[in-house]
Order: C-alpha cells, then structure tokens, then sequence
C-alpha cells in the first residue's frame, strides 16, 4: 500500500501556568487556535474537521472553543484518553487525513484544572483506573501519598532493584529537565537547580522528591494538520511543513496486570507502539535525536528510555550518568523541560510536545536548537491506558538548520518566532484567522475582554 503523507503545517502553544483561575478554557483553546491556524497561514473556512483534546470538563467543550472561530457546521470530536489525550487527537487527525476524506484539521487541547493532584471528579461509580488501583495495592501496598506518584514511583524502586540505578540517577533526570526549561518561553518553571536541590525537595514519594514531579497545569496547544494536496497549493511553505512519518496508538496487553510496577505504566505497550511508528517511519532509535517523552515523573522517563529502544534494557541509567539525555549526548530528551517543568494542563500536552518538534525540525527553536537533525520522537501516555507514538521528519528529507527570527517574523503570519518568545494574539490575529463565511460574534463569549482583543 502506498503510504499517504500527513503534515504538521501550523502549531500554537499558550504559556503554562499554574491552575490559580486565571484563565478559562475557552480563551485558551481560541489563542492556541488562533496560532496554530496563523502559523499555518489559513483561515477557519480551510479546516473541514475539528478534534477537541481535554480530560477534565463536559462533553461538548470542543464546540465552546471551536464556535468561537465560527458555526461552520465542520464535524467536531470531542474525546480524552487520559494523559495521552493530545497526542490521540493527532492519531485521529491524521486517520481522517488518510482516509481520503478530508484535508485539513484542527486540533485543539486545553485544560483548566484544580490545584494539587490529579483526582477523579466522578466519585458515584467505579474508577476507570480502578483495577490499577488494586493491582499496585496487590503488588506493592498502598500509602498516602498521591496515587500517580506511587504507581510511578513504585516502577523506579522496581527499577533500582533489578538493575541498580540509584536514587541520584533519577534526580538527574529531573535536575535536566529544569535546566532545558529555562529557554522554553511555555514553560511554567525556569528555574533551574542542581542535583543537590533537586535531591533535597520535599520527598513525595521515594525516590521521587517534588522538582522530580509534574504539575498540575492550566494551558492550551494545536495544531493544524494537512494533506499532500493541501501542502502542494501552499508551496511557500513546505519549509516549515513537518511529516508524520511514523504513527501508533496502542493500548494495554495482558502483561499491564503482572507482577511487575514497570509494566503496571505503560512499559509494554510503550515499547511495542515504538516499534510500530519506527517501522512505519523506516528508522531506528539510533536515527532519533531529538524526542519528547512523556516524563510525568523522572520515573517514567528512566522505565521508557529502555521502552523505546534508546538504551539497552536496565542501562537507561548508564545513559543518564553519561550525560547521553541533554546536549552534546546521544538523543536530547525533553529539550522543552518535559512536563516536570513545562507543565501538564492534560489536554494540550501531547499538542506542546508536537509543537516542540515542529519548531526543532524547522529550526525555528534558536535558543535551545538540536543541530542536524532529521528524526524526532514523541511519547506521550496516560495510564488506564493508552499511548502513542509519533515519528516526524522535514518534508524536504534534509537534516534541520537554524532559521533567523528576523527571517522568521519576516515571512509568517505571526510576525515573531514563536519558538523563542510567547505572546498573546490581538484583534488582527483573531480577525485573519475568524471564518468570514460563519463567524458569529455572540459565540465569543467574554474571550475577547479576557484577551483584551
């Protein structure tokens, strides 16, 4: 069968904050919009499918944001698969892309969430991660600290057992991940801070001290994502257009209910979608030099270094001593700051990670740029479970170069590099990208006075 390329033609991230009710979701989800849309240099009147990415919120929230660009009639899917949340809408755009029928769509992912650990909202019926629950209180007890630490956490001491990596090791992990956070304009937390501090955090549960911890997060991201013959009528722009070279959604085998902690999070079903999107895409790991991993905890992304084929099983640690994870090593893991310091608003991760290749695979990320590469990765999972796995590379097959933001802002509809600066939209944003066949102002709601547009 003849593969049918897709492409990620726009992207647009807002800056992650912390959930303090700053911010409605329905602002958020318009200024991501409204970028990603910019960025690809179309108006909502292209996009003929829209995929609305959240976890937390009622079912037609997808409507609420997309209304805002106007009542185009488009089908709209509103769906969430935990923390893999974004990245499924990506799975879903790109399948309605290859399914012939369509070739443009948007996606969005916003959240708004409550501070503190991530809890259920439905307490009258039974938890959809409720056998998780028990098969981690079978295997390893339970204590009183977060759920999702424990299941993470319990997966590294699992780790430490079977193939000594320590303590430290982890809190390396974590100690990288602030430091690459400090050039990513998105990022909820710059600061960075040595091995010492990161070690000396409040302990959350061992070995997973708090700066080795995502947060919770509000925040929005999208994507516009095409077809061959919608790249082919924008040529002027296939620079910028990045090819999902490699895709795969998986769910859990019977191994996520053994004995094992690492397997309880997504180890199997990480390992076989990375295989599946490598083949598709032709590579191997040794090709990848950039990736996003979904590192919810330092924990997760020691477990999935092997997972993805990055280290030899039980040598993830090997790597992280090696400083083989950051610049200057074998693959650049999380040059964002990952979610431990760019944050975690669920519904938008998985588009920020996207946005985050696109802008190193174009050469846009001028401050925090991975030279040369051709094949970038991300990972993004959610436990209960699901996962998936995307391989991007340039349309033009050509290893990435730094673009100046001057050329940047001189040739895109933003106006600036958004790789390296975070603004808002305006008045003049909204109205290029707004249907001028649909839009309906009372849709709005009060977006415009809370972005003073």
């Amino acid at each position: 069968m003849t593969p049918v390329p897709v492409y990620v033609l726009g992207v647009g991230v807002t800056k992650f904050i912390k959930p303090r009710g700053e911010r409605e979701y329905p602002d958020m989800g318009f200024e991501a919009g409204t970028k990603a849309m910019l960025d690809a240099q179309i108006n909502y009147d292209d996009v003929e499918h829209g995929v609305a990415c959240f976890a937390y919120g009622d079912s037609t929230s997808g409507q609420r944001v997309f209304y805002q660009f106007g009542c185009s009639t488009i089908p709209i899917i509103n769906q969430s698969n935990a923390c893999a949340t974004g990245s499924v809408g990506l799975y879903i755009a790109r399948t309605l892309i290859k399914s012939g029928n369509v070739d443009c769509v948007l996606v969005i992912g916003f959240e708004k969430m409550k501070p503190g650990s991530i809890k259920s909202v439905w307490d009258d019926r039974p938890s959809s991660s409720g056998l998780f629950k028990e098969k981690m209180r079978e295997n390893n007890g339970l204590e009183k600290s977060a759920l999702t630490a424990q299941y993470f956490g319990n997966a590294g001491r699992e780790y430490m057992q079977k193939y000594g990596a320590t303590a430290e090791d982890f809190a390396e992990i974590g100690r990288i991940s602030h430091e690459h956070s400090q050039r990513n304009p998105y990022a909820q937390f710059r600061q960075k801070y040595t091995l010492q501090e990161v070690l000396d955090s409040p302990m959350i549960f061992a070995p997973l001290t708090k700066l080795q911890c995502s947060p919770t997060s509000d925040g929005a991201a999208a994507a516009v994502i095409v077809s061959q013959k919608f790249l082919d009528a924008r040529p002027h722009l296939k620079s910028q257009a990045v090819l999902m070279a490699g895709q795969s959604f998986k769910t859990d085998s019977p191994k996520v209910f053994s004995e094992s902690a690492i397997e309880l999070v997504g180890y199997d079903m990480t390992a076989r979608a990375a295989s599946a999107a490598m083949q598709e895409a032709g590579i191997t790991p040794k090709d990848v030099t950039v990736c996003e991993l979904h590192d919810c905890f330092s924990c997760n992304e020691m477990v999935l270094l092997d997972g993805l084929g990055f280290s030899e099983p039980g040598k993830a640690h090997e790597m992280v001593r090696n400083g083989d994870i950051t610049y200057g090593g074998k693959v650049v893991i999380n040059p964002s700051g990952g979610l431990i310091s760019k944050g975690h608003p669920i519904g938008a991760t998985g588009l920020a990670q996207c946005a985050e290749l696109s802008w190193q695979l174009r050469g846009w990320a001028n401050n925090r740029l991975v030279k040369d590469t051709k094949v970038a990765l991300q990972h993004n999972l959610g436990l209960g479970g699901a996962v998936v796995i995307n391989v991007y590379k340039r349309a033009d097959g050509k290893p990435n170069s730094a673009v100046s933001d001057a050329d940047i802002a001189r040739t895109s509809w933003l106006g600036y590099n958004p790789a390296v600066e975070a603004r808002g939209v305006t008045a003049a944003d909204a109205e290029k990208v707004r249907s001028r066949k649909y839009r309906n102002d009372f849709a709005l709601g009060d977006t415009p006075q809370r972005l003073k547009l």
